[in-house]
């Protein structure tokens, strides 16, 4: 995909995030990797009317190439692509479900969601919870790094999701899962579930590896 389809299609995505209450306001960021670097929403955005053209690249040390100043979040990203070279979009989203789950206490830090569905193991995987730092804290980066190499997803504990994937549109649909089952999770609180058995996960992920 040439850079100015990849430009394209990064708006495309956000604002269909944001014109289904997936993201709000100036949150959330999204950035894709391109032939010389890679491409990011800039601060401040909003994820709804965004311009391809100001997009921000950035080279592999995070320095700015070209574009309006990026995401203050920017490390997040370089620490995901840095771990899971293998993957070419990253997406970051403040949706209220998955914020939601990443505030509860009695969460399991190492696999915060149980596996309610098959798309969710499909999609996603184990999702641990990254302590929570505070936004534009190089330590989360750090963090977010010591996750990175095993996990493609992961929720930032009081913040929201960082979702990996292998192309922009798997990074959405990802993350989406990730938010329709936090989601279920909170609408079943209280209630008693079934959950897949654990035959039935190692089934689903030794077909779909994430």
């Amino acid at each position: 995909m040439n850079e100015s389809t990849l430009r394209d299609e990064i708006c495309e995505i956000a604002k269909s995030i944001f014109d289904r209450g997936l993201t709000h306001g100036s949150t959330g960021n999204i950035s894709a990797r391109c032939e010389d670097g890679w491409l990011l929403t800039p601060t401040g955005s909003n994820l709804g009317r965004l311009d391809p053209a100001r997009l921000s690249k950035l080279d592999w040390t995070g320095r700015l190439i070209s574009g309006d100043a990026p995401s203050k979040e920017n490390f997040l990203h370089l620490a995901m692509y840095q771990e899971r070279s293998r993957n070419q979009a990253v997406i970051h989203l403040h949706s209220t479900h998955s914020v939601a789950v990443s505030v509860l206490e009695d969460v399991n830090p190492a696999d915060v969601l149980p596996p309610i569905t098959a798309y969710y193991v499909m999609r996603i995987g184990g999702l641990p919870l990254v302590p929570y730092y505070a936004p534009g804290d190089m330590k989360l980066a750090d963090a977010v790094r010591g996750f990175a190499g095993k996990h493609h997803a992961m929720l930032l504990a009081n913040h929201g999701p960082v979702v990996a994937g292998s192309s922009l549109s798997a990074a959405s649909d990802a993350v989406e899962e990730l938010e329709a089952t936090a989601k279920l999770y909170l609408l079943l609180r209280g209630q008693r579930i079934r959950t897949l058995t654990d035959a039935q996960v190692a089934e689903l992920r030794a077909r779909y590896p994430v």
